[in-house]
């Protein structure tokens, strides 16, 4: 999946308006997943989720503020596919934080949370998740079976 440079621009001016918000946006989002799928809450059990919304927000900059150099990027969201198998992170755990990110956009963002800004997000965190993916598979294909 490839970005286009408007969509590019919009996903990282949009994320500039989420900024003065992030916290706030963090706890809606990690509401919204753990209605979305309660195993993943699960994950979450010992977790620090004050600590935890701060990662969020920090790899969610990284990664918009990387989109200047994709092929930049895609090592630390190689690393963070990889990362993730070891607290049990599934697949079909991807579409369920997709669904969460795009739906705290939509409420952090309100009007200007258009169409144009729904696809430039859907089409980011595409092409995020499929990074991330693709690691945790290199991962799992690695590891012996049991």
């Amino acid at each position: 999946m490839t970005i286009s440079v408007a969509q590019k621009e919009l996903v990282q001016a949009t994320w500039l308006k989420v900024m003065p918000i992030a916290d706030t946006a963090a706890s809606l989002f990690y509401q919204r997943l753990f209605e979305l799928d309660p195993s993943i809450g699960r994950m979450f059990r010992n977790t620090n989720m004050a600590a935890q919304r701060l990662k969020l927000i920090h790899m969610l900059s990284a990664a918009v503020k990387g989109m200047d150099s994709i092929n930049a990027l895609l090592p630390t969201l190689k690393d963070l596919g990889r990362n993730h198998v070891k607290y049990g992170v599934q697949d079909e755990h991807y579409v369920s934080v997709g669904e969460a990110l795009l739906w705290t956009l939509e409420q952090g963002l309100g009007p200007i949370y258009t169409a144009k800004v729904a696809d430039a997000w859907t089409a980011t965190y595409a092409l995020i998740a499929d990074v991330m993916r693709q690691a945790a598979h290199e991962v799992s294909a690695a590891q012996p079976a049991h």
